[in-house]
């Protein structure tokens, strides 16, 4: 063969071993780079991560806090427009006006009964006492009186509930009975909120007429005693 030739196939031959190698080289690169790992993230990144979930967590419990604080402002506020509330009124009927009597030290006038259950008190004056024979305005001798309750409901019982009753015999219409016990019992209200210092908002008037004698309207001395204004102290 000549030496010409044989150059030209040696220069062939060395050229596919060469592509070869590289094809190789190639696929070797390329399967290094497919099994290789990602790099991991920096350490400062996950740093920012947490901080921004602590951030986020603590604007999450301040609002509910503002919610819950906010629900109980408007359930314990008032609104300034509306005037004081209502004063809590005791149940007037349930009142027993033969509860136990009771030596009151601070009532030493024996025309004043005292009369008492634990829960209220309750000062009873004669009408023959309170008031002159026709009329009902306040006699002096019933002014001392109520001078003496007056000054015990404001020494005892200050801001109390009082309820005023005023009662008669049976004699005469249940109807002018009941009137007559709402005048008597208007006047003792009156008497205590102009000279007594007791507030006309502490003080109601109940009329029980004929409907609660405390003692025997077929004689006279019990139909005295049936007249009468009761003054029922509940402490505040």
């Amino acid at each position: 063969m000549p030496p010409l030739i044989k150059h030209f196939f040696l220069i062939r031959v060395l050229c596919s071993v060469s592509k070869i190698e590289t094809v190789k080289t190639k696929t070797k690169s390329m399967a290094h780079l497919e099994v290789e790992p990602k790099p991991s993230r920096p350490w400062w990144v996950w740093l920012i991560i947490v901080i921004l979930a602590i951030l986020l967590a603590a604007l999450l419990f301040n609002k509910c806090n503002n919610e819950t604080a906010g629900t109980s402002a408007d359930t314990t506020s008032t609104d300034s427009t509306q005037g004081p509330l209502a004063r809590t009124t005791p149940d007037w009927r349930t009142v027993d006006f033969n509860s136990a009597t009771q030596i009151d030290p601070d009532i030493s006038d024996s025309d004043i009964q005292t009369r008492s259950n634990g829960t209220y008190t309750i000062y009873t004056l004669g009408e023959n006492i309170l008031f002159p024979s026709a009329g009902n305005d306040i006699s002096e001798k019933g002014v001392k009186k109520l001078q003496m309750i007056a000054g015990v409901i404001s020494k005892r019982y200050e801001g109390a509930t009082i309820g005023i009753y005023g009662s008669t015999d049976s004699t005469g219409p249940a109807d002018e009975n009941k009137e007559l016990g709402k005048q008597r019992a208007t006047s003792v209200k009156d008497w205590l909120t102009q000279n007594g210092s007791i507030s006309s908002e502490q003080i109601s008037v109940q009329s029980l007429g004929e409907t609660e004698p405390i003692a025997n309207n077929d004689t006279k001395a019990g139909r005295q005693q049936n007249r009468n204004v009761s003054i029922v102290v509940f402490p505040k």
